[in-house]
């Protein structure tokens, strides 16, 4: 980059003052802009920059804010702080970067201590905070329900769908069109499992394998035909792409379709006619698909069942569970069968197998956390993940080859300057992720995640390694997906909560239409925009889905003060360390909270502190013992101390 060229991207806040330009060529490095040369630029905020300081071998670039493009939020949620004649907005998202001054006249209904939302009136400038008057109160800030919704508020989700989309939802029959059925493939009388959590209402795929003469399996799977009732062009469609995906935020979801639609006629439900798109694979004993078929059927699902009966079963640790679905056992032991044969494969091929368990927040009647834990997978749940993952590479290789207008999940090979740095850390515990500059292959990431399994480092160096790659994206290019070691993938299997499976779906049922109309390459035109919107929706989804986690998590800490836990060393930083417990709760242990008369330095080449006096080293995976000393909801922050580290030290 050339000095002094003037380059535009999105300002990203620290709420220390300063901040990152993340730039729209993604290939290049974020660039760095001191406090002093942000120019009232807030969080989210489009902006014009100039490069006054080039990248070094270990520094960023240095840039200089020069204009504002366009601003990202004219509304912000917040505390409202009141005084006699004024009051301030103090914003929960932190990185923000000002206050804003409520005056008198535009202070509403707002009480001391209130969540409220705010519209601003005028942006900062030469010091100045920014103004504002109060839209909306929220509620109290203690008030059960008040942090989802004022998340909801934070990102102006669309909580609510407007009266002509639940009109149009409503007008479609809760019972299939007896006349459709002639144009598909009638399954009614086949034995068809749906497999998910206890507590799932979108039921959106169904399964079932058998063995055929020759050895092979057969793998079916049904997938709600959610395209035709959500016709292109509709309001139910406009609507399901402005929303993009569903938002899960533990006790309530913000869906991308009308429960008419996603709990009713498109749920896979047991025992009711549905339509649905099939994808029939013949597998072969080492996992390769010989043939494939996609055509649209109807079915009626045999039983609902859930991940722990299937694992009772699996196991045979129920005998309840086992004599009531007795007929099925063999049915699921094949399953099983071929669920290892696949996942074998795509081992042997690559497929990275992180072992990073989600958390399972559980929350009381009130809408409190009252515990955290980790997610318990089972083989059940393999089961299903394996299935979707070969059905949707089969669909995706499909249309790859019919060079038709479609959309790809891509998941680029990371970046090699990122696989240096993790390296460093690997160091450490001797492993090493070998690649060179021209020659990076999943196979050389599973290799480590294989050697590590089973000891104390797995679940961290999943996590660095997690860290170190690319995010995945939808576009209308196949590009492949590096994390699955696959040439091809889409995702087909989730229509009723993902809009590109949506539009997948419809491309397959209108292929011979769109074929003889000539308008390809509009439908082209369409794929990439929808591609990049839904890439999007899936990144607030994402913030919005770790934000509600975040806050529960610390909510859910905020009784534990004062209480001891042993956790390990999940990341080290140049300010103290953080610290996972096994509920899957992370904490910061800053380096005044070291309880230490020892000075710690920050290695970083090899991310680890070496104590100045004693030598002792802290690096990532280490186990320690720590103690609760802050957890605040609302700033969304837990914070540890280090306990018996003095004792050690005498």
């Amino acid at each position: 980059m050339r000095k002094k060229q003037k380059i535009e991207g999105v300002f990203r806040g620290n709420e220390k003052g300063f901040g990152f330009v993340e730039l729209e060529n993604e290939e290049l490095e974020d660039i760095f802009i001191p406090s002093k040369y942000t120019n009232g630029a807030l969080n989210g905020d489009k902006v014009e920059l100039i490069i006054f300081k080039p990248k070094s071998r270990d520094k960023r670039a240095e840039g200089k804010i020069v204009k504002i493009l366009n601003r990202e939020r004219n509304e912000i949620v917040g505390i409202f702080q009141k005084n006699k004649s004024f009051g301030f907005v103090v914003p929960d998202d932190k990185k923000f970067g000002t206050d804003i001054f409520i005056s008198k006249s535009n202070i509403k209904n707002a009480k001391n201590n209130d969540k409220v939302l705010v519209t601003i009136l005028k942006y900062p400038e030469k010091g100045k905070n920014a103004e504002g008057e109060i839209k909306e109160v929220i509620g109290r800030v203690d008030e059960a329900g008040v942090d989802m919704l004022s998340l909801i508020k934070e990102y102006s989700l669309p909580y609510e769908f407007p009266e002509d989309v639940k009109d149009e939802a409503l007008n479609i029959p809760q019972i299939i069109d007896e006349k459709e059925i002639k144009n598909r493939v009638d399954l009614r009388d086949k034995i068809i499992f749906t497999i998910d959590g206890e507590d799932a209402k979108d039921l959106d795929d169904a399964v079932y394998v058998s063995k055929i003469e020759n050895g092979n399996y057969l793998l079916d799977v049904h997938i709600a035909d959610v395209s035709y009732y959500v016709r292109d062009g509709s309001k139910l469609d406009k609507e399901a792409l402005l929303r993009g995906t569903s938002i899960y935020m533990l006790d309530r979801v913000i869906p991308m379709l009308p429960v008419e639609l996603s709990n009713g006629i498109c749920s896979l439900n047991a025992g009711e006619d549905r339509f649905t798109l099939s994808c029939s694979m013949e597998i072969d004993k080492t996992g390769k698909v010989i043939t494939s078929d996609v055509y649209r059927s109807v079915i009626k699902v045999t039983e609902r069942m859930s991940y722990t009966d299937v694992n009772k079963i699996l196991t045979g640790s129920d005998q309840k569970v086992l004599k009531r679905y007795e007929k099925y056992i063999n049915d699921f032991k094949v399953m099983e069968e071929l669920a290892h044969i696949l996942k074998d494969r795509r081992l042997e091929e690559g497929y990275l197998n992180l072992d990073i368990p989600e958390s399972k927040i559980t929350l009381d009647n009130y809408g409190i956390a009252i515990n955290v834990e980790p997610y318990k997978l089972t083989f059940a749940n393999e089961i299903i993940e394996q299935f979707m993952l070969i059905c949707n590479e089969t669909i995706a290789e499909k249309f790859y080859w019919l060079e038709f207008p479609f959309i790809y999940r891509v998941h680029e090979e990371p970046d090699y300057e990122k696989i240096t740095e993790t390296n460093k850390f690997l160091f450490n515990i001797g492993k090493k992720i070998k690649v060179s500059r021209n020659n990076i292959y999943p196979k050389a990431f599973s290799e480590v995640l294989e050697e590590i399994k089973g000891t104390e480092y797995e679940k961290v160096i999943s996590n660095l390694i997690l860290r170190t790659l690319k995010v995945a994206r939808y576009e209308s290019e196949n590009k492949g997906h590096f994390g699955i070691a696959s040439k091809y993938y889409c995702h087909f299997t989730s229509p009723i909560r993902r809009y590109p499976d949506l539009f997948i779906h419809r491309m397959i049922n209108e292929y011979t239409n769109y074929c003889t109309n000539n308008k390809i390459e509009e439908i082209y035109e369409k794929a990439e925009n929808y591609a990049k919107r839904a890439s999007d929706c899936e990144k607030v989804a994402t913030k919005v889905e770790r934000d509600a986690e975040d806050i529960k998590k610390a909510e859910f800490m905020q009784n534990k003060i004062g209480e001891e836990y042993q956790g390990i060393i999940s990341s080290i930083t140049a300010f103290g360390m953080f610290v996972e417990l096994p509920s899957t709760v992370e904490g910061l242990v800053r380096f005044e909270n070291f309880n230490s008369r020892e000075y710690f330095n920050y290695n970083e080449d090899l991310k680890i502190l070496i104590g100045e006096r004693t030598g002792k080293v802290y690096k990532i995976g280490d186990t320690v013992k720590i103690r609760v000393i802050e957890a605040n909801k609302l700033f969304r922050k837990i914070s540890f101390e280090l306990i018996d580290e003095s004792k050690e030290l005498k």
